[in-house]
């Protein structure tokens, strides 16, 4: 019964809607080929002299329609990966499940996908929730299409011909900034529940509002979430924290309750004064920064995100008599255990936010050689912005920061200055207990020198 239910939903999905594209002037909505990267136009006019259909789609037409500046640009072609490697001195085939072509030019990657095409409903491997487990499937053009997931990443720009191919009203849903699935919306969001996601991101990203149809079953469906490979979803945010509007995706994904199977740390963040103050500081930085062309790691957004948890857990066991260093190492453990069990967090990037967290008890000890060794860190000047957000937050004196910026960048007479004052508010190195010998140890010393170590011996 239920195997008949889901061949009736793929069937659903997969019977096309529009077979011929609108095909419209590109230049009448501003796009023109010296808009496209050179690495992108050079694919699109080598698979057309070698008789082949080639488009630039997806976000980049989308992007160029709402006046962005695309990240990157790719193409759509009705060849054969083999076909497209044949024809380009340094491509090279990449993928399992799909496989696609990266074509080299200069230091720009284009990648290159054949059409994917419609799925049989009776070959067609489903869980039994309805997600697809291997859609590896070349098609038509108008299969893309139907393919794709909203109607404005499925446009395609000709930029030999100079027109734009639209085969599901995506340049008018533009136009009226509105986000709208292809096919139905709720079996769409089964066949890949990772679709609800992108939906609140771009919704938030390009300020659209989601189409009240796609909106409506996403809070019934967020559980279908759970059964995302967690490595799926760690990169699905990873392009919500680095969009540029973090913030936004993360307020929009608690609305649409979505968040609990991703990141119930949010509920942990809002629902608490000041973590949500420290989050929502770090989280508009990043975004600034995004917007503004600089540099920003997920790494920094990740302890951002975390934080407020590992501070909770890091004063718990402080109070219950831990040391500050082992606490603050067991906090860690705790918190990046547990969330690994919804984000496969990579071990690079989790080495990173460890990083960042340990600085921070670090910053607390301003006398001796500590200060020193902290400022030689490659990764001072992240750790310094972070402790910086906690002091704007409110969780640690404003103070602290700026006497790490003024040590950090003074000379010698000046840092010597700054341990002085440490100093003067009572500040001392920590003292560090003198390990015993094992007995092993001392017994071995005795036969080798006939000298018996007391126990205070270095």
């Amino acid at each position: 019964m239920i195997r008949k239910l889901i061949k009736k939903v793929i069937a659903k999905v997969t019977k096309p809607s529009a077979s011929t594209p609108a095909v419209l002037p590109a230049a009448r909505y501003g796009i023109t080929p010296e808009h496209i990267s050179p690495g992108a136009r050079l694919v699109c006019e080598t698979l057309h002299r070698h008789g082949h259909q080639a488009y630039v789609v997806g976000g980049a037409v989308r992007d160029l329609l709402l006046s962005r500046t695309p990240k990157d640009f790719d193409v759509a072609t009705d060849a054969h990966p083999e076909q497209v490697r044949a024809l380009f001195r340094r491509a090279h085939i990449i993928g399992r499940r799909f496989k696609i072509v990266h074509v080299y030019h200069g230091r720009e990657t284009v990648e290159v996908t054949t059409f994917r095409g419609l799925l049989d409903p009776d070959r067609a491997p489903v869980d039994a929730h309805g997600r697809l487990l291997d859609d590896n499937v070349f098609g038509t053009h108008a299969e893309d299409a139907q393919r794709r997931d909203f109607t404005i990443n499925a446009l395609y720009y000709d930029p030999v011909a100079g027109v734009l191919h639209d085969f599901h009203h995506g340049v008018g849903d533009i136009e009226a900034r509105t986000l709208r699935v292809i096919g139905d919306p709720e079996q769409r969001y089964r066949e890949d529940p990772v679709r609800m996601l992108r939906a609140v991101r771009l919704a938030a990203k390009l300020d659209l509002l989601i189409d009240p149809a796609a909106r409506a079953p996403i809070r019934r469906l967020a559980p279908l979430l759970e059964n995302v490979p967690p490595a799926r979803l760690f990169d699905e945010v990873v392009k919500i924290l680095t969009s540029g509007h973090a913030l936004a995706c993360l307020e929009r994904l608690r609305e649409e309750g979505l968040h609990g199977g991703l990141l119930p740390v949010l509920d942990l963040v809002f629902d608490h004064p000041s973590g949500e103050r420290f989050v929502r500081l770090a989280l508009e930085d990043s975004d600034r920064r995004i917007r503004e062309g600089k540099s920003a790691s997920p790494a920094f957004s990740f302890a951002a995100l975390l934080w407020p948890r590992v501070l909770e857990e890091w004063r718990r066991r402080q109070a219950q008599g831990e040391p500050v260093f082992p606490a603050m190492e067991a906090a860690m453990d705790t918190v990046l255990e547990t969330q690994a069990e919804s984000l496969a967090i990579t071990r690079k990037l989790a080495g990173d936010i460890r990083e960042l967290w340990m600085m921070q008890p670090r910053f607390e000890r301003r006398a001796g050689k500590a200060p020193y060794r902290l400022i030689e860190q490659p990764r001072y000047r992240a750790g310094w912005d972070f402790l910086s957000l906690r002091a704007k937050a409110g969780e640690v004196p404003e103070e602290l920061p700026r006497w790490w910026q003024r040590f950090a960048y003074g000379d010698e007479t000046e840092r010597a200055a700054l341990l002085r004052e440490a100093r003067s508010t009572g500040e001392t190195p920590a003292k560090r207990k003198r390990r015993r010998r094992p007995r092993k140890a001392q017994s071995a010393v005795r036969e080798m020198t006939g000298i018996t170590p007391t126990p205070d011996a270095p």
